[in-house]
């Protein structure tokens, strides 16, 4: 996959403001954010989504929340209130098709995905 925006960015090909990095997975700022704390948080290895998980990339996904909470705490949104959500393909709004969840906090975020 070497064409894919977040491989790019695993491989620092491509310059990203990151907050978290371990063996297996990357997070960074969203450069288009929705709200005032908008993460990515990506497994390093290449995935389309939930659905095209391998055995070690699942066993790296399985981590995300631990991590989220974490990168919730860092970044004062613990105790207010935060959401984590992944889009799976392009009707429910995946752009770029590498695995990655969406960690949003910092303002009231409602109850509704869709209008």
């Amino acid at each position: 996959m070497n064409e894919c925006l977040f491989c790019k960015i695993v491989r620092k090909e491509i310059p990203a403001a990151l907050v978290y990095e371990d063996d297996h997975l990357l997070a960074f700022k969203d450069i288009f954010p929705q709200a005032p704390v908008h993460l990515l948080i990506i497994p390093k290895a290449h995935c389309e989504n939930l659905g095209d998980q391998t055995p070690e990339i699942a066993a790296a996904a399985a981590r995300i929340p631990q991590v989220a909470a974490k990168l919730a705490a860092d970044h004062g949104v613990q105790s207010s209130g935060w959401r984590l959500l992944c889009n799976c393909g392009q009707d429910a709004g995946q752009v770029v098709f590498h695995l990655h969840f969406h960690l949003l906090g910092g303002k009231h975020l409602g109850g509704k995905l869709c209008q």
